[in-house]
């Protein structure tokens, strides 16, 4: 399959000094610790913060406030931290070799953003029944605006560092192919957005969506070399949900408006979901259309 991946090589090649499936298992089982403990650490800054209750509310997702949305964001960093430390210690290859090709990182990475930007900007146009509620003033959101991004960064560049940076370059060291190195992160990242107690009967609809964005963001990283396309297209993704039309729970604290139902509500969400796995298909295919001639330039 190199042919159709002519890029993925250079971006697995750091991987193959040390393939070792063992090794893999390790570096996932460390992931796995550290964002436990970070998340820990964060349930007790939220209980010093929000305080017992409040942070009990925060946690069951019956009450989102700016804070809490930042608090559970920052949880993520634990799981930034562990492939960088599996790399290093369990692989012996560079931290940042997780990023892939740094030439033309950023450009794949905006330029997703862009694409993702102008499609949503134009779907937002289409006239809908669902009608969003103000959530936060304007300027309570604008000056929350630069910390909710890097929030958001910090929560999808974490995802992408070990789900198609780290796992995805290790399988690759030892399989060619795609079926592996592509679907099983692609599934492992998918099974952490299982939460049958908030979604109700569209808990296994969105783990399937979550696996479909993996297994295209997983092509666009094979694509280009590294992961700065499906950052940018997960950043996106993620920012329109979080930050500009939130579904009630826990990440709504920062978004300008929500929606006037939450993920269980199976008559309202099955059709935003049918419709999110065609938008996700669109983006996908302008971005690796378009992607590789804008970095030939």
């Amino acid at each position: 399959m190199s042919y159709l991946y002519p890029a993925h090589g250079a971006f697995v090649a750091p991987a193959r000094f040390r393939p070792q499936l063992w090794r893999l298992g390790l570096g996932i089982a460390l992931c796995a610790a550290l964002y436990a403990a970070v998340s820990v650490l964060v349930f007790m800054i939220a209980t010093l913060v929000l305080g017992g209750q409040d942070a009990r509310d925060w946690i069951d997702g019956t009450e989102a406030t700016p804070i809490g949305t930042l608090l559970l964001l920052s949880t993520f960093i634990g799981m930034a931290i562990g492939p960088f430390l599996a790399a290093r210690w369990l692989h012996k290859r560079p931290m940042l070799s997780l990023f892939g090709e740094a030439r033309g990182f950023w450009t794949a990475f905006l330029w997703s953003v862009v694409i993702c930007a102008g499609l949503y900007g134009l779907v937002a146009l289409i006239p809908s029944d669902v009608r969003p509620a103000p959530n936060l003033s304007i300027e309570a959101w604008v000056v929350l605006l630069p910390v909710a991004v890097l929030g958001v960064l910090i929560q999808t560049g974490a995802e992408e560092v070990l789900f198609r940076g780290y796992i995805q370059q290790q399988l690759a060291a030892r399989f060619a192919s795609p079926l592996i190195w592509m679907i099983l992160p692609s599934v492992l990242f998918a099974m952490g957005h299982y939460q049958p107690d908030i979604m109700g009967d569209n808990a296994w609809i969105i783990v399937a969506a979550a696996a479909f964005f993996g297994i295209l963001a997983a092509d666009l990283t094979a694509r280009t070399g590294s992961i700065g396309a499906a950052w940018g297209f997960h950043f996106a993704n993620n920012s329109v949900a979080i930050l500009f039309v939130a579904m009630d729970g826990p990440l709504a604290g920062l978004s300008l408006y929500t929606v006037p139902f939450a993920p269980m509500d199976t008559a309202e969400m099955r059709p935003l979901l049918y419709v999110n796995f065609v938008m996700m298909l669109i983006t996908w295919g302008l971005i690796r259309l378009t992607l590789p001639r804008l970095m030939r330039r």
